[in-house]
């Protein structure tokens, strides 16, 4: 059994409406030296099956991200 782990964001270039919400809050709070806030998602299962790598690009591909605007990064724990 495997604990997987995704990482999905935005494409670098494709507008980051959240990463600009956060970024601008942070600075009303005062962190005025935050700059270039990109928000992503993270999507952690167990899976039990040979080559979770694999399978795990393979879900990416076909549910998990929307490959035309962003991308991710699969990681074994």
């Amino acid at each position: 059994m495997a604990k997987v782990k995704v990482h999905v964001f935005l494409k670098p270039g494709v507008l980051d409406v959240q990463g600009k919400a956060v970024e601008g809050a942070l600075h009303g709070l005062g962190w005025p030296g935050v700059a270039n806030a990109r928000v992503g998602k993270l999507i952690e299962f167990d899976f039990d099956g040979e080559d979770a790598v694999g399978e795990a690009k393979k879900m990416c591909e076909t549910l998990l991200a929307n490959t035309v605007i962003e991308s991710y990064r699969v990681e074994i724990a």
